[in-house]
This record gives C-alpha cells, structure tokens and sequence, in this order.
C-alpha cells in the first residue's frame, strides 16, 4: 500500500453558457479590479474574448489584454506578456484559450510578480510564491490545464520544453462553458480531445498515480472516447461537446496530482523542435507506447481496453492488450491523425536529438516501465515506419 496526497483548490463551475457569468463567479475571489486577459489571436478572431472583455469592464474591472502567444508558448512570449503584467500594475490574470494560453497565464502570473524567466524556475533558482490570482476559461477540451499545477514552455533558445509545476500555479477559478468549443475547427477537436484521452491513460498508469486520479482517469477515458467521435462529426452537438469539456476536466484532475509520461514525453520533443500541435503528438506516439509499457504490465494496459470499451471482461488480458492497441489506431485513424512521417518537418535524422529530448524531460522517471533513450529512439523508428 502506497501513501498518497491528492490536493485541488481551483473552484470549478461548470454550465453551458456561463462564461457570461464571469463577472459574478469573480465576486467570490480578493483579485482587485485589474486584469490582464491572455489568449490568443485565432480565440480573439473566433470572436470568443470580446464579449467577455465587455462583461468585465462594464462590472468595472479595468482590463488590459495580451495575445502573443503561439500554439506551442515560448518563454520570451512569457516574459513579454510578464512586462505588460508589470507595466499595466494588473493584479490578476484571466486566461481564454486552450493549454497554449493557459498555459502562458499561468508563467505571466508567476514572473510578472516575482521575475526571472521559467528555466530560472525549472532548475530550482526561484521559489514558486506570490503568484498572481489565476482565472482559466478553455475554449477547447484538451488540455485539463484550468485544474493543473503546470504550465509546459518552450526554451526558445533550445527547443526544450520546460514544465513549471507547482500548487502555487493551480487557478483560483475554472469556469468551463461548452458553449465556447463549439467554434473549434475538427482539426483542433481531434487533437485536443486525443491529449485528453492521453492524460487520463498517463496519470492512470504512471508510477505516481493515486486512487483518486485513477478513479478520475477511468471516468475520462470512458467519456471521451465515447464523445469525441460525436464531437468531431458534429461541433454544435451538444451533448458531445459537455461530455468532452468534462471529459478533459477529469482527464486534468487525473494527472495534475499524479503525473504524465512516455507519451508525453516524446510529444513534448517533437513540438520543442518542429513546433507540432500538442494533441496530433500525443495521438501519434500514443499506440506505440502502449505497446511498449503493456510487454511489462499486461493487466494494468488490459484494464485500459474495458474503460474504453475495446474489450470486455471476457477476453483474456492478452487479447484485450492487442485490442487496446488496435482500438487506438483505428480511433486516431478515424479523426483523421497524420502519421509521424506525414507531419511537418519530420526528419529521420532527427530521432536521436528527440530521443535526447524526450529522455531529458522530467515525466520520464514516471513512466510505469522503465524507459531508455534507445527506447525512444526505437519507438520513435516504429511509429515512422508503421
């Protein structure tokens, strides 16, 4: 029996439509009346930041908004966004987005009160504290980062992807609003609602789970592999889209107090270097990591399949393996997933420096199989020549 601490102050309100009620949910929070909004220009051009920017000025909130950032954030975007945060004397931030901008919030309330730059603070440099107030509003179901303690960024200068992870950046507030997914183009649905689907296998398995995030992650994959097909033939259903929000939402509460893995691991490396989309490098490396952890845990990877219905309790845990596996490739296959070979910038030649990358990143250690970088370098050669 293992001891274990499970630990989520973030106060979540849940509703179709209830962003509109930003205003109002805020009330129960001491983070003064200035905020800097953080998102991004393609959640701008959807339309989606606007009416909640008037909301909050029109309840008198004083708002200054910041929307440099990129699909993969880089640390100099933090730091710009961190002197806007100082310049402007705001006192909280609201980020609107997906992980991206979330993310990125998260880094701005932390170095815009306290300075530095995120490696500062991966390598133990900076304490985590005096964090500004954090308010998180997804707009995709993906992430999980609006109840998570981490922020992941990209080191410009090396293209590794450095994690800032502590309580002190758990929001004070998620307000989750399906209404705001309803414009994610079927692209960003598949690979969103994928990296959902890998925090909840990652932090059910990983050596750092708990009883708690695997009774959230068991839920999750239940969930979204059931909805996101939905979610992605229809982005105005309904029903899909709640089911995805929360689907993410437990898929986050799983793995933020446990952790991510392998998987993870890889993706992070590959968006590091060729700027790949988070969610489309989870869904590529994801089958074949499987692969691998399940040859030394067969009955954990065999409880995976009957969560997610590819197997049942009547196969045997060998065959409900080989089900899981197959069921996977065929469900990214149906959303439409490139393969490694087929995405952007891939180059062969590149496989031991990812290798590298991925060996470095600090989730490795807690991977449920003990993994290598020649691990990774032969997983990364299966997944491009399958």
């Amino acid at each position: 029996m293992n001891d274990f601490r499970y630990f989520c102050p973030t106060r979540i309100d849940m509703g179709m439509g209830n962003a509109k009620q930003l205003p109002e949910l805020l009330q129960s929070l001491s983070i003064g009346k200035s905020i800097l909004l953080v998102s991004d220009p393609g959640v701008v051009q959807a339309g989606l930041v606007e009416p909640i920017q008037a909301r909050l000025q029109a309840a008198g909130y004083r708002v200054v908004l910041f929307t440099e950032v990129s699909p993969n954030p880089r640390d100099v975007e933090c730091l710009k966004g961190a002197e806007y945060f100082w310049e402007h004397q705001a006192e909280a931030v609201i980020a609107i987005g997906g992980g991206s901008a979330m993310d990125t919030g998260k880094a701005i309330a932390l170095i815009g009160r306290n300075g530095g730059t995120p490696t500062e603070y991966v390598e133990g440099k900076r304490r985590y504290e005096n964090v500004a107030p954090i308010v998180c509003v997804p707009t995709t179901a993906g992430t999980g980062s609006e109840v998570t303690r981490s922020a992941v960024i990209t080191e410009a200068g090396t293209h590794r992807k450095l994690t800032l992870k502590d309580a002190a950046l758990r929001p004070a507030l998620a307000v989750l609003d399906p209404e705001l997914t309803f414009t994610m183009p079927k692209s960003v649905t598949a690979a969103t609602g994928v990296d959902a689907l890998v925090h909840a296998i990652e932090g059910y398995t990983c050596k750092v789970t708990n009883p708690i995030s695997q009774a959230l992650g068991a839920r999750a994959m239940e969930i979204i592999v059931s909805a996101l097909p939905e979610a992605y033939h229809d982005g105005c259903n309904e029903k899909a889209r709640y089911q995805m929000l929360l689907g993410s939402l437990l898929a986050g509460l799983c793995f933020g107090s446990a952790d991510v893995a392998a998987v993870h691991c890889l993706a992070e490396a590959l968006g590091g270097l060729y700027d790949t989309p988070h969610g489309v490098a989870n869904a590529v490396f994801l089958p074949f990591v499987l692969r691998f952890n399940a040859e030394e845990n067969k009955a954990l990877h065999a409880a995976l399949a009957r969560y997610m219905k590819f197997a049942t309790t009547l196969d045997s845990d060998e065959k409900a393996v080989d089900l899981l596996i197959n069921g996977i490739k065929a469900f990214t296959e149906k959303l439409h997933i490139p393969k490694l070979r087929d995405l952007p910038g891939v180059r062969r030649e590149d496989f031991r420096k990812l290798a590298k990358l991925a060996m470095e990143n600090g989730s490795t250690p807690s991977n449920v199989r003990t993994v290598t970088e020649e691990d990774y370098f032969l997983i990364l050669e299966e997944a491009y020549n399958t």
